[in-house]
Protein backbone atom coordinates (compact mmCIF):
# COMPACT_ATOMS: atom_id res chain seq x y z
CA UNK A 1 0.00 0.00 0.00
CA UNK A 2 1.45 3.31 -1.27
CA UNK A 3 0.25 6.34 1.19
CA UNK A 4 0.78 9.59 0.06
CA UNK A 5 0.65 13.01 2.12
CA UNK A 6 -0.59 15.93 -0.10
CA UNK A 7 0.78 19.44 1.10
CA UNK A 8 4.47 19.67 0.47
CA UNK A 9 4.21 16.08 -0.84
CA UNK A 10 2.09 15.88 -4.19
CA UNK A 11 1.01 19.76 -3.97
CA UNK A 12 3.21 22.36 -4.37
CA UNK A 13 0.95 24.24 -1.68
CA UNK A 14 3.40 24.52 1.47
CA UNK A 15 3.91 28.46 0.52
CA UNK A 16 0.44 29.23 0.37
CA UNK A 17 -0.29 28.33 4.33
CA UNK A 18 2.87 30.27 4.17
CA UNK A 19 1.30 33.50 3.26
CA UNK A 20 -1.57 32.69 4.91
CA UNK A 21 -0.05 32.79 8.26
CA UNK A 22 1.89 35.77 7.12
CA UNK A 23 -1.34 38.08 6.18
CA UNK A 24 -3.13 36.72 9.52
CA UNK A 25 -0.21 38.04 11.43
CA UNK A 26 0.60 41.36 9.76
CA UNK A 27 -3.60 41.98 10.78
CA UNK A 28 -2.33 41.72 14.23
CA UNK A 29 1.04 43.35 14.08
CA UNK A 30 2.61 40.54 15.20
CA UNK A 31 6.13 39.17 13.29
CA UNK A 32 6.16 35.68 11.59
CA UNK A 33 8.65 33.78 13.73
CA UNK A 34 10.46 30.27 13.83
CA UNK A 35 8.30 29.28 17.03
CA UNK A 36 5.30 30.45 15.05
CA UNK A 37 5.92 28.49 11.85
CA UNK A 38 7.27 25.15 14.63
CA UNK A 39 3.53 25.68 15.69
CA UNK A 40 1.49 25.79 12.79
CA UNK A 41 3.28 23.53 10.66
CA UNK A 42 2.21 20.08 9.46
CA UNK A 43 -0.55 20.17 12.02
CA UNK A 44 -4.18 19.53 11.93
CA UNK A 45 -5.98 23.25 11.91
CA UNK A 46 -7.83 22.70 15.35
CA UNK A 47 -4.35 22.52 16.99
CA UNK A 48 -2.85 25.09 15.23
CA UNK A 49 -5.89 27.27 16.05
CA UNK A 50 -5.03 26.24 19.81
CA UNK A 51 -1.71 26.91 19.69
CA UNK A 52 -2.43 30.20 17.59
CA UNK A 53 -4.42 32.01 20.39
CA UNK A 54 -2.20 30.64 23.18
CA UNK A 55 0.69 32.09 21.10
CA UNK A 56 -0.46 35.95 20.21
CA UNK A 57 -2.75 35.69 23.36
CA UNK A 58 -5.65 36.47 21.51
CA UNK A 59 -9.06 36.65 23.22
CA UNK A 60 -10.68 35.41 19.93
CA UNK A 61 -12.37 32.17 19.62
CA UNK A 62 -10.26 28.84 18.41
CA UNK A 63 -13.66 28.37 15.43
CA UNK A 64 -12.98 32.37 14.58
CA UNK A 65 -9.30 31.62 13.96
CA UNK A 66 -10.43 28.65 12.21
CA UNK A 67 -12.41 30.56 9.99
CA UNK A 68 -10.53 33.12 8.95
CA UNK A 69 -7.42 30.95 7.99
CA UNK A 70 -10.01 29.31 6.27
CA UNK A 71 -11.35 32.87 4.25
CA UNK A 72 -7.61 33.37 3.52
CA UNK A 73 -6.81 30.00 1.68
CA UNK A 74 -10.09 29.88 0.14
CA UNK A 75 -10.25 29.00 -3.36
CA UNK A 76 -6.26 28.43 -4.10
CA UNK A 77 -6.10 24.59 -3.54
CA UNK A 78 -9.10 24.37 -6.06
CA UNK A 79 -7.74 27.03 -8.73
CA UNK A 80 -4.05 27.69 -7.98
CA UNK A 81 -1.71 25.00 -6.28
CA UNK A 82 0.03 23.06 -8.85
CA UNK A 83 0.99 19.24 -8.33
CA UNK A 84 4.45 18.91 -7.95
CA UNK A 85 6.77 18.19 -11.23
CA UNK A 86 6.19 14.47 -12.11
CA UNK A 87 4.02 13.04 -10.03
CA UNK A 88 0.86 12.54 -12.12
CA UNK A 89 3.86 10.36 -14.50
CA UNK A 90 4.67 8.46 -11.30
CA UNK A 91 1.00 7.73 -9.84
CA UNK A 92 0.29 6.72 -13.45
CA UNK A 93 3.43 4.39 -13.70
CA UNK A 94 2.32 2.84 -9.87
CA UNK A 95 -1.78 2.46 -10.92
CA UNK A 96 -0.27 0.44 -14.05
CA UNK A 97 1.99 -1.48 -12.05
CA UNK A 98 -1.13 -2.51 -10.08
CA UNK A 99 -0.41 -0.91 -6.56
CA UNK A 100 -2.87 0.08 -4.17
CA UNK A 101 -2.62 3.87 -3.37
CA UNK A 102 -4.52 6.12 -0.69
CA UNK A 103 -4.09 9.31 0.62
CA UNK A 104 -3.39 10.51 4.80
CA UNK A 105 -3.05 13.97 5.05
CA UNK A 106 -3.32 16.82 7.75
CA UNK A 107 -5.14 19.19 5.13
CA UNK A 108 -8.57 20.62 5.94
CA UNK A 109 -11.10 17.97 3.90
CA UNK A 110 -12.76 21.00 1.67
CA UNK A 111 -9.11 22.44 0.65
CA UNK A 112 -8.23 18.40 -0.48
CA UNK A 113 -11.47 18.06 -2.02
CA UNK A 114 -10.83 21.02 -4.22
CA UNK A 115 -7.76 19.53 -5.74
CA UNK A 116 -8.28 16.66 -5.98
CA UNK A 117 -11.24 17.56 -8.12
CA UNK A 118 -8.98 20.20 -10.44
CA UNK A 119 -6.20 17.76 -10.40
CA UNK A 120 -8.75 14.63 -11.45
CA UNK A 121 -6.82 12.86 -9.13
CA UNK A 122 -9.32 10.64 -7.32
CA UNK A 123 -9.62 7.53 -10.01
CA UNK A 124 -5.77 7.22 -8.76
CA UNK A 125 -6.28 6.82 -4.97
CA UNK A 126 -8.63 4.22 -3.35
CA UNK A 127 -9.23 6.16 -0.17
CA UNK A 128 -8.71 9.45 1.45
CA UNK A 129 -7.97 9.72 5.19
CA UNK A 130 -8.12 13.09 7.06
CA UNK A 131 -6.14 13.45 10.27
CA UNK A 132 -8.40 15.50 11.89
CA UNK A 133 -11.08 13.07 11.70
CA UNK A 134 -8.80 10.85 13.61
CA UNK A 135 -8.16 13.80 16.46
CA UNK A 136 -4.37 13.57 16.11
CA UNK A 137 -1.34 14.97 14.49
CA UNK A 138 0.31 13.10 12.23
CA UNK A 139 3.27 12.93 14.55
CA UNK A 140 1.77 10.02 16.57
CA UNK A 141 2.75 6.34 15.70
CA UNK A 142 -0.76 5.85 17.14
CA UNK A 143 -2.37 7.51 13.89
CA UNK A 144 -0.36 5.48 11.56
CA UNK A 145 -1.28 2.54 12.92
CA UNK A 146 -5.36 3.39 12.70
CA UNK A 147 -4.68 4.30 9.49
CA UNK A 148 -2.99 0.99 8.15
CA UNK A 149 -6.20 -0.46 10.08
CA UNK A 150 -8.65 1.55 8.53
CA UNK A 151 -7.22 0.79 4.67
CA UNK A 152 -7.06 -2.95 5.90
CA UNK A 153 -3.26 -3.60 5.95
CA UNK A 154 -0.61 -4.00 8.82
CA UNK A 155 2.15 -1.03 8.68
CA UNK A 156 4.71 -3.40 7.25
CA UNK A 157 3.05 -3.38 4.13
CA UNK A 158 2.90 0.37 3.71
CA UNK A 159 5.42 2.75 2.18
CA UNK A 160 4.47 6.30 3.07
CA UNK A 161 5.49 9.12 0.99
CA UNK A 162 5.94 12.78 3.44
CA UNK A 163 7.68 16.04 3.29
CA UNK A 164 7.21 16.21 7.17
CA UNK A 165 10.06 14.82 9.42
CA UNK A 166 7.76 14.66 12.37
CA UNK A 167 5.51 12.22 10.21
CA UNK A 168 7.83 10.25 9.44
CA UNK A 169 9.60 9.82 12.42
CA UNK A 170 6.15 8.73 13.41
CA UNK A 171 5.30 6.10 10.18
CA UNK A 172 8.61 5.09 11.04
CA UNK A 173 8.00 3.99 14.59
CA UNK A 174 4.85 2.67 13.41
CA UNK A 175 6.37 0.36 11.26
CA UNK A 176 6.13 1.51 7.82
CA UNK A 177 8.74 2.22 5.10
CA UNK A 178 9.25 6.02 4.61
CA UNK A 179 10.08 8.24 1.63
CA UNK A 180 10.73 11.26 2.58
CA UNK A 181 10.08 14.46 -0.14
CA UNK A 182 12.12 17.42 -0.02
CA UNK A 183 10.08 20.41 0.11
CA UNK A 184 11.49 24.13 -0.12
CA UNK A 185 10.07 25.30 2.45
CA UNK A 186 11.60 23.09 4.72
CA UNK A 187 14.64 22.27 3.94
CA UNK A 188 16.68 22.84 6.81
CA UNK A 189 15.03 19.17 8.15
CA UNK A 190 16.64 17.39 5.20
CA UNK A 191 20.02 16.27 7.44
CA UNK A 192 17.33 14.43 10.05
CA UNK A 193 15.24 13.32 6.84
CA UNK A 194 17.85 11.53 5.24
CA UNK A 195 18.80 9.95 8.32
CA UNK A 196 15.00 8.58 9.86
CA UNK A 197 13.68 7.97 6.08
CA UNK A 198 14.31 4.50 3.97
CA UNK A 199 14.80 7.20 1.31
CA UNK A 200 15.21 10.62 0.59
CA UNK A 201 13.84 12.18 -2.80
CA UNK A 202 14.26 15.78 -4.37
CA UNK A 203 11.48 14.93 -6.95
CA UNK A 204 9.05 12.03 -8.08
CA UNK A 205 10.98 12.55 -11.35
CA UNK A 206 14.00 10.35 -9.31
CA UNK A 207 11.59 7.46 -9.25
CA UNK A 208 10.85 7.19 -12.83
Amino acid sequence: MLIFDLDGTLLDSNGVWLEVDKTFLARRGAPYTKEFHNGVAHTILSNAAVFIREHLKLEESCEAIIAELMDLAAGQYGRTVELKPHVRAYLDRCRAAGHRMAIFTACVPEHCEASLVHHELHPYFERVIYAQDLGVDKRSPRIFREAAELLGVQTRECVLFDDSLSACKAAKAAGMTVVGVYDSYFRETEPDMREICDQYIYGFGELL
